[in-house]
Formats: C-alpha cells, sequence, structure tokens
C-alpha cells in the first residue's frame, strides 16, 4: 500500500468508493446491494477491544431502529472473518448496562489488507498503521456521501448524534429544510434563504402561521412536535 492509498479519503457529496467484501453475513458487492437503502458504513479499530466492544453493543441494539428508517449497518475492521466471527459470538454472552443476549446481524468486513480502508482513508497512521481510526460514513440511496465522522482509537461514538444525523439527512432530503443546532425530529426547521432582495422583500412580508422571521435571511417553518 503506497502513501498516497492511506492518505486518500472520499468528500460529503463524492459518490461512495464501490468494493466487494468477505463479511460475517457472507460477500457483498458494494453499492449494488444496497440500492435504495441508507448506509451507514463503520470502521473500528480491532476486535477482541473493550471500546469496540461497546460500541457494538450499541449498534445491535439499534439495528432494528435503523432498519426502519431504510438504513443498514455495516461494520469494518482489519481484522479476519474468523476473528470476526469468534468475536461476535463472545458479545452475545456479556452483559454491559442494559444490553444483554445480543446478536450482530449486520456484516462486519474482513479487511485483512486494507482494501477498504484505503479507499475510505480510514487508516491514518498518526494513529495507527494497522488498526482503522473510528470512522462513519452516511451514504444516501444514490450512493452519495452525505456526512462523514472520525473519531480516535479511544474515544466511543456517539449513538445518539449518529441517529440523529440519519433522522436529519432524510428530513432534509424530504422536505428541503436546513436544519438547525441541536436540532431533533419536532423542531422547527430552517427556510433555505432567499436569493434575491425581492423574494427577501416576499419572505419579510409573508405573514403565513406555518413561518416566523428573525430576519431576512434566517426563517423557519413550524414544525408538529
Amino acid at each position: 500500500m503506497n502513501e498516497k492509498q492511506i492518505y486518500s479519503m472520499p468528500l460529503i457529496g463524492d459518490k461512495a468508493p464501490a468494493f466487494e467484501a468477505v463479511t460475517t453475513q457472507g460477500n457483498i458487492s458494494f453499492p449494488k446491494d444496497y440500492e435504495g437503502k441508507w448506509v451507514i458504513l463503520f470502521s473500528h479499530p480491532a476486535d477482541f477491544t473493550p471500546v469496540c466492544t461497546t460500541e457494538f453493543m450499541t449498534f445491535a441494539s439499534m439495528a432494528k431502529e435503523l432498519e426502519d428508517l431504510n438504513t443498514d449497518l455495516i461494520g469494518l475492521s482489519i481484522d479476519s472473518l474468523y476473528a470476526h466471527i469468534a468475536w461476535l459470538r463472545k458479545i452475545q454472552e456479556l452483559e454491559w448496562q442494559d444490553y444483554k443476549n445480543l446478536e450482530v446481524k449486520f456484516p462486519l468486513i474482513e479487511d485483512i489488507k486494507m482494501d477498504v480502508a484505503a479507499k475510505y482513508g480510514m487508516i491514518q497512521p498518526n494513529q495507527s498503521s494497522t488498526q482503522a481510526v473510528r470512522a462513519v460514513f452516511f451514504i444516501d440511496p444514490k450512493g452519495i456521501i452525505r456526512t462523514i465522522m472520525y473519531y480516535p482509537l479511544e474515544l466511543g461514538r456517539n449513538f445518539d448524534e449518529i441517529k440523529r444525523v440519519i433522522l436529519a439527512l432524510q428530513k432534509n432530503d424530504k422536505d428541503g429544510v436546513a436544519l438547525p443546532a441541536d436540532w431533533r425530529p419536532g423542531d422547527d426547521t430552517i427556510i433555505p434563504t432567499p436569493g434575491s432582495c425581492g423574494a427577501a422583500k416576499e419572505r419579510l412580508e409573508d405573514d403565513s402561521a406555518d413561518k416566523y422571521c428573525l430576519d431576512w435571511f434566517m426563517c423557519f417553518k413550524r414544525e408538529n412536535k
């Protein structure tokens, strides 16, 4: 693997790099097998590590909830298929907080050669040259990368935020609105800024009950809680 491959990574708005992989749920071809679905593609440093174990227990507990949002999970680490299988079986035996008897049903990619990790910039040498950082790629049903998160090896992810991002992206696609800081479903949303002086004037003079403006550039749509 050369240096360019290690550091290259796709950007928000790019087509998600295609790959074929062996996983704990059989072979997958991405994005072909996931057409029409949202995908959360995430990496973790290694199997049988404590932070990763808490994350997989949390992901497993959320899988059905995400499935109801037309969202599939795909995990990855630079470990063998058999290490993956042994670790996921061990997770079923563990109890942490309110999580127990959790079966990880989403695919976990075997990436010993780091092929997929390299395509997504998951190997960051100042952290590790043999382990992936905690990357999260949110990929829409058209195969476009919409959000990217990166966490260091020692920091577990915020799963409330992961779910919030999916909900926000789907809200944006559905209604064409922007989402303010700390937006949650049911909160008021932001109407796109007008692109002309005339539109700005009309926006301020519009007294529709379903919207309100703080200024010409900052107007909100009322949402039902």
